[in-house]
């Protein structure tokens, strides 16, 4: 996700560089809204960034404020209609609108608007008028365009009111036609970061996209706040108090390792919990292996600390994308071997620790293990730079069920057998947390301890949750 205000620049390619660097959060559809302050035009399509832009395209996207996205879906299908930026009018302004997180209280919201169009005479259906956008950013959209006691207002006024209705997980980029504005909820479960321009501003989701194109760290965006861009400079309003509780799997996984957040590298961070690793599960071996590229640092840190020669076992294709984040169980299968292949020469015979982010569903862990075995490895031993993910993720992350999670019903011992390890071994949860820095309270730990910051409905939940809601919606309109 990412946004820029900045006269005189091409704010269309510099929103292109940024979504490229921030691919790895999304890679299922992509598009940009641009702004040359009297309308704004949006392009999007399914597919990767460079599949979805290319010169000709950005040269049709004029203005000086755009806000980018690329989408990795948790709330509605991956198709073209939940593309975002999401795209709205009123009678005053139009607003486009990208979203980073998963709102918990979605439903709620959905009659919330559902209720307001039909006060105010618009078409029935999901979603005033649009029921083929099924996801909670189409939701925040329509509350964002919502009339205030009949009256329309405008897009920062509707924002201020809405964001506080607004649970769950929300780093937001979005425009008027003259404003650009970013706002993230109270908890700051998603990262959000601010930058200065020569001429302007930049906002976006993690700090290497600010790097891509130029623009000095500012600050994040602190939980609980709105900051509006434009002609007059930067405004900040608070809209909730901050009750700070980041992420924890961004620094095991989501995040790029160039990533500062909340002041420390997430490269740092990872090579220290490979060290917490070493120390908690030692073992004999003779090679230490990454699964490329996010257990790469935690494998170094393990050689460090363990003295156990550091190696390349894997290869890895750069042209597939992150086999976790794709849209279905079996593309997450098939990619697992068309994505990392072993080196037969440096396997065969060996002792081998092979040191990975994290084991979710276990199926990438169990096709490394039999590749290894495969590749003449005399030993296998799987140690994991996190801890069991063994509770779903209600606030941005694609496993929403305990069901889908190995460790949701297996012990240690049970994941080792099912898939063919000789050990294994996570990193603790203490360990994990020390390596980021942060204090306990200040992490959201929910998917490795059950402990959920917002109360969350199990029932109300899912991420297709919406789509449910449209045909009951359609099947009761059709009845009467």
């Amino acid at each position: 996700m990412f946004g820029v205000w900045s006269p005189g620049e091409d704010v269309a390619t510099l929103a292109y560089f940024g979504l490229y660097a921030l691919q790895h959060r999304g890679q299922e559809s992509a598009g940009i809204a641009v702004s040359d302050g009297t309308r704004i035009v949006v392009f999007k399509d399914m597919g990767l960034v460079p599949q979805v832009f290319d010169a000709p395209v950005l040269s049709t996207l004029r203005g000086h404020i755009a806000v980018g996205h690329c989408r990795y879906s948790t709330s509605g299908s991956s198709v073209w209609q939940n593309a975002q930026p999401t795209f709205r009018t009123t009678a005053s302004a139009s607003l486009a609108l990208g979203h980073n997180g998963n709102l918990i209280n979605t439903l709620e919201l959905a009659a919330l608007v559902r209720e307001s169009a039909a006060g105010g005479g618009a078409a029935g259906g999901s979603l005033a008028g649009l029921p083929e956008a099924t996801s909670d950013t189409e939701v925040l959209t329509a509350l964002f365009t919502l009339p205030a006691d009949g009256v329309t207002q405008g897009i920062e006024a509707a924002a201020l009111a809405a964001l506080p209705r607004a649970r769950g997980a929300y780093s937001l980029v979005f425009m008027d036609e003259r404003t650009l504005y970013a706002a993230r909820d109270p908890q700051g479960f998603r990262p959000l970061v601010l930058g200065r321009l020569e001429r302007g501003w930049v906002v976006a989701s993690e700090t290497p996209a600010l790097d891509i194109v130029g623009a000095s760290f500012v600050r994040e965006v602190e939980p609980g706040e709105m900051i509006s861009i434009d002609e007059r400079g930067l405004r900040s309003r608070r809209f909730a108090p901050a009750q700070p509780r980041g992420c924890l799997f961004e620094y095991v996984y989501l995040a790029r390792p160039d990533t500062v957040i909340a002041g420390r590298g997430v490269h740092a961070t990872r090579v220290a919990v490979g060290r917490t690793l070493a120390a908690e599960h030692p073992v004999e071996a003779d090679l230490v292996i990454p699964v490329p590229e996010s257990g790469t640092p935690a494998a170094i840190g393990y050689a460090q600390a363990s003295g156990i020669p550091y190696g390349q076992g894997l290869v890895k294709n750069s042209y597939v994308g992150r086999t976790f984040i794709q849209p279905s169980q079996t593309m997450r299968q098939r990619g697992i071997r068309l994505k990392l292949n072993p080196l037969r020469d440096v396997i065969a015979g060996q002792r081998v620790v092979v040191v990975d982010d994290s084991i979710v569903r276990g199926n990438t862990q169990r096709a490394i293990v039999t590749m290894l075995r495969e590749a003449g490895a005399a030993e296998v031993h799987v140690r994991i730079s996190s801890p069991p993910v063994a509770w779903p993720c209600f606030y941005g992350i694609d496993f929403a069920t305990r069901a889908e999670l190995i460790a949701g019903g297996l012990s240690p011992e049970e994941i080792r057998v099912s898939i063919g390890a000789d050990t294994l071994g996570y990193v603790s949860l203490e360990g994990l947390i020390a390596a980021t820095t942060l204090p306990r309270e200040r992490l959201c730990r929910a998917c490795f301890d059950g402990d959920y910051p917002l109360p969350v409905a199990h029932g109300e939940q899912g991420k297709h949750l919406l789509e449910g809601a449209v045909a009951g919606a359609g099947a009761a309109r059709a009845g009467s």
